[in-house]
């Protein structure tokens, strides 16, 4: 994949200092149509740094999948389209992709003190990973 190529952006609304208790933060992220080899284009997924606190999701527009992985690495996905909504439990990766022809437009919101902890999916990644499969969604198993 060519360096330049964008597969998604993201904007906040941050009211109140990150990691101040009792505040809420307000995201907009676009997931852009692609992929690299059969895999989609995706976000790059994360724990929060402080892990016991839930987020929403919703779509706005476009078709994706929310992957969620627990702790002992168990990873499952939920399907993303319009008016969808998604409550991420605490102790919970995740990460979306955009499995339609159209960018994936998604709001989030979440504590302005849960953080964003990269380094263990960095280290790690998921367990699985969605591909496309003769035109349809497939969460396989990073391992194979």
């Amino acid at each position: 994949m060519d360096g330049e190529t964008l597969a998604y952006s993201v904007q906040a609304y941050m009211p109140v200092a990150e990691g101040k208790s009792g505040g809420l933060f307000f995201g907009n992220s676009t997931v852009y149509p692609g992929k690299v080899g059969n895999e989609y284009f995706m976000t790059r997924g994360h724990f929060h740094a402080l892990p016991d606190t839930g987020e929403y999701y919703w779509c706005i527009s476009g078709e994706g999948a929310l992957l969620l992985m627990d702790e002992q690495r168990a990873t499952r996905a939920e399907r993303m389209h319009p008016g969808s909504l998604h409550y991420i439990p605490g102790n919970i990766a995740h990460r979306v992709a955009n499995t339609g022809k159209t960018p994936l437009v998604f709001n989030a919101c979440w504590p302005s003190d849960a953080g964003h902890n990269y380094a263990e999916i960095a280290r790690n990644g998921f367990s699985a990973r969605l591909i496309d499969t003769d035109g349809k969604p497939n969460l396989v198993s990073s391992a194979t």
